[in-house]
Order: C-alpha cells, then structure tokens, then sequence
C-alpha cells in the first residue's frame, strides 16, 4: 500500500513535462552537432528526479503549512491522506536528492569528461541550485511558490535550464546559443501547467498564497495563459524557420489541436472542472517535443 502512496506522491504524471524539455535540447543538439548519448541518458535521469524532489518537497511543505485542504479541487495526494507520514516523505526526498546528485554528476563527467574544468563546476552549482530551489518553493519560512515567484523558477528551471543546459551537455560540441528560443518556448508551455493548475485553485489558494493567477483574476490568469501558449509557440516556429532545411521539421504542427483545445476550455471551465487541463498541457508539450526530436 506504500508504495502506491509513493508513487502518488512522486506524481510521476508531470514527468512528460520535464522530459519535453530534454527530448528539445537534443533536439536541438542533433540540429547542430551530433549527439553524446551517454550523457544525454542521464540528462534524462537526472531530470526526473530532480521532478521528484520538487514534486516530494511541494507535497511536504503544503502539508506543514496548512495549504493541502480538504477544499483543494486537485487530487489528493499521501500526506493529506494518511497514506505516507512527514517522516516517509524526508526519506523519499532524501534519496531522490542523492539519486538527481549521483546521476547528474555522471552526466557532467560523461559530456565535459572532468569534473574539475570551469563548465563542469558551473553545471554542477546550477544542479546544487536547482536542488535548492526545488526545496524552496513551498519549504522553509518564506517560501517563494506562495509569493507568485513560482513561474520565474519553473521558467528557468523547466525551460532555459532544462533544454539549453541539456542541448550543451548533450552536444558533442556544447552547443549553447542555438537553443534559447526552444527553451523559452518549453519555459512558456511549463508556466501554462503551473498557471492553469493556479486557476484550478483559486479558491483554495486565496486563503493561504498569493499566485500570479490570484493576482491577476480569473480573467487576467486565462488572458496570462494564452499569452504564454500563444508566445511559445511563435518562439518554436521561428525557430524552425531560422534551423530547418525540410517540411519534417515541422511535424510538431500536428500537436498544435491539442494547445487549441486546451486555451479553448481553459476559457470555459472553472475548479476542478480544469483538472484534467494540467496533464492535457504537460502531455500536449511532451508530444510537441517528441515530435521536433523525430522531425
């Protein structure tokens, strides 16, 4: 029974969304230079998990402070539950900090070969940092995600980090300018998941944090969304223009029903109505990515 609590509270459904950003910095390092593999593989791993301990951190701390009510429209996860104790949840987020530590540590030696020269000490402060503040979003006395600072972090940490960090470690020749546009247009699509779940829980919120969909209104958070599903996909597209030689580059298109159809019942849907929005957009991005890296 624990493990399907853990399980649950890894919430290992939102890792198609930090795996769109690795499968788009490779694909962007397969535009430019050919691909290390090695290093690309534990790119992945060490994504995922340093999900986890976000996903185990964010649980841990609404817990301690009083925001997972019974009133919340999202799913329910262990601690609120009973399922898993604080305890349980320090040990899982303990081991995924040293599993994300171990595997980006490989990732590093397998791309640059060292762990010693100036880029490799550099990677390996931004992954302390990412660590950090993945801990920091709901965790300690004044945690960020309830300033409505958490779409800075996911769009630095989901995008820019995640695809233009991954498209230099996983390129043979570390190739790095070529893919800050992709990585601001998967920045866009993450903060879409983290502000449609924010409208989703408005009501909630209200009572405890202040996110940018609680600060902007009900009708400024949808016209937020649409910005940034709209502005992503003009960076994706302008992109392409700039690297593409073929029409298959563009086989990401035939995701874009999915981004419409998302934008069109975030506009018509209220609570937990939109539940369903928050894996439709994380999914849509992961098939957007997987898409440019087939193209």
């Amino acid at each position: 029974m624990k493990v399907k609590a853990a399980i649950r509270s890894l919430r290992v459904r939102t890792t198609p969304l930090v795996l769109s950003g690795v499968a788009m910095g490779v694909s962007v390092a397969m535009t430019v230079s050919s691909v290390n593999w090695p290093a690309a593989v534990f790119l992945a791993l060490t994504a995922v998990f340093l999900q986890f301990v976000s996903n185990l951190s964010n649980e841990l701390g609404d817990t301690l402070n009083g925001t997972d009510r019974d009133d919340r429209e999202g799913m329910q996860y262990s601690l609120q539950s009973g399922a898993l104790s604080v305890r349980d949840i320090k040990f899982m987020i303990g081991a995924c900090v040293v599993l994300s530590c171990v595997f980006g540590l490989l990732m590093i030696y397998l791309s640059m070969g060292t762990l010693w020269s100036i880029p490799s000490v550099g990677f390996i402060l931004l992954g302390a940092l990412a660590i950090v503040a993945a801990m920091r979003y709901t965790l300690g006395k004044n945690p960020y995600g309830y300033r409505g600072l958490g779409d800075i972090y996911v769009f630095l940490f989901f995008g820019l980090a995640v695809v233009c960090g991954g498209c230099y470690l996983s390129s043979v020749d570390h190739s790095l300018l070529a893919s800050v546009l992709p990585a601001c247009a998967i920045g866009c699509f993450s903060v879409g998941v983290l502000n449609v779940n924010n409208i989703r829980d408005m009501k909630a919120d209200a009572a405890t944090r202040k996110t940018m969909a609680i600060r902007m209104g009900g009708r400024g958070a949808r016209v937020y969304q649409t910005v940034l599903i709209v502005l992503g996909w003009v960076l994706l597209l302008s992109w392409s223009l700039m690297h593409s030689e073929s029409v298959k580059s563009f086989a990401y298109v035939l995701s874009l029903p999915i981004f419409s159809a998302h934008l069109v019942i975030v506009w018509r849907r209220d609570g937990k109505a939109l539940d369903k929005m928050v894996p439709m957009l994380s999914i849509g991005t992961f098939l957007l990515s997987l898409m440019t890296f087939i193209g």
